[in-house]
């Protein structure tokens, strides 16, 4: 089969576009009904709403202000793509020292409506999102621990901030989505026999230092891990079938078997991926992947 690759709207730490052969592998026959609880950039659900056209599906995330942006994205685009290229125009008509006022400023006006805004800015905060995402060091999303984006301007020559053609494809492919934002098992009761669910939930540090503070306000750690292993276990019982990505604990202990024990009872597969953000380009080398599968 030969397939339409769509490129998501943002970068985001452990995007999966560079696994997408890997997970393609993966996919049931059929897709009538699909699930992603951490959606994330979204690379796989694009690539299964560009070729496998199910009927019904789901998309999840606790990061508000991504789900925000991908409503946007779904239900008045053309205003979005308005917008961002006012500020692409904008941004590069300016000089480094102005740039980076600029982005600072953009950077307050987004923190101050995070936390006072209301649903009449959803669409500037979508617009900021997506200007913070491709203008920030690395297309890095994080937060401090009050919830505020702080990641520095990162320096590229002229980012492209808004692709308009590719904006508007993502947003005809979502008009048959149901999106929500909140915790991931709130997507059980939509999960049955028919369905197939993606899972890529925060991964498990490889190392003590090697988690940086997320993308939410909200931990996950061994605790939470084992809370989605239940989870994936009930969705199977329920007949659902389940593919989820995690790290490899043996990139950096080859004794370390928390996945291996935890999904023991499913296929794991590990896979060669590049690690795409990290400070330090020389730490962006190749390691392992897990692929979880229940079928």
């Amino acid at each position: 089969m030969k397939y339409t690759t769509v490129k998501p709207f943002i970068k985001w730490a452990g995007g999966k576009s560079q696994l997408l052969n890997e997970i393609r592998a993966k996919y049931p026959d059929k897709i009538d009904k699909y699930c992603e609880p951490f959606v994330g950039g979204g690379a796989v659900l694009l690539d299964v709403l560009a070729n496998c056209h199910p009927k019904e599906v789901l998309i999840n995330d606790i990061n508000a202000e991504l789900v925000n942006t991908y409503m946007q994205i779904k239900n008045n685009v053309d205003e979005l793509v308005n917008l961002l290229s006012d500020m692409q125009e904008s941004f590069w008509a300016k000089s480094d020292a102005d740039r980076k006022v600029m982005y600072i400023a953009k950077r307050k006006r987004f923190n101050d409506l995070k936390v006072n805004g209301d649903d009449q800015v959803n669409l500037e905060k979508a617009v900021l999102f997506i200007f913070l995402n491709k203008t920030c060091f690395n297309g890095l999303y994080r937060v401090n621990s009050k919830g505020l984006f702080n990641v520095p301007m990162g320096a590229y020559k002229n980012p492209p901030i808004c692709d308009a053609e590719n904006l508007r494809l993502i947003s005809k492919l979502l008009q048959n989505v149901q999106v929500k934002c909140g915790d991931y098992s709130e997507c059980a009761e939509f999960i049955d026999k028919n369905t197939f669910v993606y899972i890529d939930p925060p991964y498990r540090p490889l190392t003590a230092t090697a988690s940086f503070t997320s993308y939410s306000e909200n931990e996950f750690g061994d605790k939470q891990q084992i809370e989605l292993g239940k989870f994936i276990d009930d969705i199977t019982a329920a007949g659902a079938k389940v593919v989820a990505s995690n790290s490899d604990p043996k990139n950096s202990d080859t004794g370390d078997d928390f996945f291996d024990d935890l999904y023991s009872s499913y296929s794991i597969s590990r896979v060669s991926a590049k690690r795409m953000i990290n400070s330090k380009a020389s730490n962006r080398g190749s390691i392992n992947e897990l692929l979880i599968c229940n079928f």
